[in-house]
Formats: C-alpha cells, sequence, structure tokens
C-alpha cells in the first residue's frame, strides 16, 4: 500500500492506492505542520484517525508533502512520528512546494509555482529541478498574500477602526474578536496561523469592498515583488498557483499578475488529487 499525502496548516489530504495505482481508501486529518505543532499533537492527529491506524502495518511507501517541512529539524521530527507508526513504510518526506509543483506542471515545463493557502510560498521548476531562492520563515515573518496573512490584516483594520462601521459589526457577529480571545489563541494554542487564516474568509465574502480590495491588491503586490519577481524570467514562464487563498482570488491575483507583465497558469485548489496522478504515472513507468 502506498500513501500519497498532501499537508497544510490548516488539514492533511491522504489518499492510499495499490502497486497498480488502484485508490484503497482517502481520508483526512487537521493539518500536520511541525513548526508550530508539538510531536504529541502530530502523532495524535494521525493515530486518531480509523482508516490509517487501521492500515498503517500495509503501508510499504509513505510520500509526504508537507507545510513547515522546508528545515531539517521538524522535517525529522515527523519523520521519526511516521516511523513508530507505518512500521513497514519506506517514509520520503519533502515540503509543500514539490506537491506544488508536482501537481501544476506539464513533464519539462519550466514554470514558478506559488502556494497560497494558510501559508504562502513560491519555488522556480526549470522542467527537471526545483529552485527556491527564499526560505520561509513562517506566518509571522512572512506567508505574504496568504489566509494567515490575510487575517492579520483584517483583525488590524477592525481594531484601528479603518473599517467601514456597519462592516466591522457583521464581522464581530461572526467572530470572537474580544482581545483576551485573539491574543489567548495568536500568543498561547497550538496552530496560530491557521487560527488567523480562519478570518480570510469573511474577506474573501466581501472582497468586493473597497477597503478588503486594496489589501488584497497590496498583498498580492508584495507577495509579487518579494518572491516571484526574484526569478530573472519571471515573465516569460507561466505562473501557476495552488490552494484555497489563489482558488477564491483568482480574478485578483490575474490582474495583478498582467500588472506586473506575468502570466497565469494554472489554478489548483486541492493538490492531491494531481499528486496522486503524478504517483500513478512513476508506478507505471516502473511496470
Amino acid at each position: 500500500m502506498i500513501l500519497v499525502v498532501d499537508s497544510g496548516s490548516t488539514k492533511t489530504d491522504w489518499i492510499a492506492v495499490d502497486e497498480n495505482g488502484k485508490t484503497l481508501f482517502a481520508t483526512q486529518t487537521l493539518g500536520l505542520n511541525p513548526q508550530v505543532l508539538s510531536s504529541a499533537i502530530l502523532r495524535e492527529r494521525i493515530i486518531n484517525n480509523f482508516e490509517l491506524y487501521q492500515n498503517r502495518e500495509q503501508v510499504t511507501h509513505l510520500y509526504f508533502y508537507g507545510a513547515g517541512c522546508g528545515v531539517d529539524s521538524p522535517q525529522k521530527r515527523i519523520n521519526k512520528i511516521f516511523d513508530e507508526i507505518f512500521i513497514n513504510a519506506n517514509i520520503v518526506i519533502k515540503e509543500d512546494t514539490y506537491a506544488a509543483v508536482f501537481a501544476t506542471v506539464i513533464p519539462k515545463e519550466e514554470a514558478i509555482v506559488c502556494i497560497l493557502g494558510t501559508g504562502s510560498n513560491c519555488t522556480y521548476y526549470d522542467g527537471e529541478n526545483i529552485e527556491q531562492r527564499v526560505v520561509s520563515l513562517g506566518y509571522v515573518l512572512m506567508d505574504e498574500a496568504s489566509g494567515n496573512f490575510f487575517g492579520k490584516q483584517l483583525i488590524r483594520s477592525y481594531y484601528f477602526k479603518t473599517m467601514p462601521k456597519k462592516l466591522a459589526v457583521e464581522f464581530e457577529n461572526e467572530y470572537d474578536l474580544s482581545p483576551d480571545s485573539i491574543k489567548e489563541n495568536i500568543y498561547r494554542r497550538e496552530n496560530p496561523n491557521t487560527y488567523l487564516a480562519t478570518f480570510s474568509r469573511f474577506l474573501i465574502k466581501h472582497k468586493d469592498i473597497p477597503l478588503f480590495q486594496d489589501i488584497i491588491a497590496k498583498s498580492l503586490k508584495r507577495f509579487i515583488d518579494h518572491q516571484i519577481m526574484q526569478f530573472d524570467n519571471a515573465s516569460k514562464v507561466p505562473i501557476h498557483f495552488i490552494g484555497s487563498v489563489s482558488h477564491f482570488l483568482k480574478d485578483e491575483i490575474e490582474r495583478a499578475l498582467k500588472l506586473n507583465n506575468l502570466t497565469i497558469g494554472r489554478i489548483v485548489q486541492r493538490p492531491i488529487d494531481e499528486l496522486v496522478k503524478y504517483h500513478k504515472r512513476l508506478l507505471e513507468s516502473k511496470v
């Protein structure tokens, strides 16, 4: 049994296939970002899933693509947990940018691939190899134009009273915006990035409001300037996007790219299905 896993900070998609590429089961757990979660919570989220726990000894290969796995220390930590659970599996762990590339590019295609979900990232693919020039430092210092980045802007707008009053009332009716609740979730609980990203749904819901259009446009400009434009040939290759934020802000992304003479490529909201197709092709090539 082969497990293909795409993990963000919010959720993790798991699909099991047999050696012929036939799907055996698909399931989902909460996110497994080892940079923001303890080993105990990571392990709990896996073993509490019935299908994963029941089939743990049948797994022979596990391909895990995850947010927070671009640094050695958290990658080794989650690898240790997988070793303890999937005791018969050969385990391969890569950061989520690889999943984004494998889910969007066609063979031998040169492209820039961006992730806009709970967090954000950007990488270049030359048709064979991946190049990432900016190492992500996470939600506090980076993650521009991501769900958690937009969440921060909405909370700031509400507290600095730049949000229109009618909209602010709706915002406070939809979320617990008390200072105690916000500080508790950001500074004391697990997954502060995921918590912040929950507010982005409000921005997407009301994205046509001028204030939110301005927040979106400025955030996308920062992402383009800091991430996409680091590559000299950015204007010569398609730019693909992965993630829920990119899916719901497709028009705004296309508009921002055009302003910079850049070409939008494919937008994939949920990469796991395309990722499984990629691994099925690898299985077929070995037959």
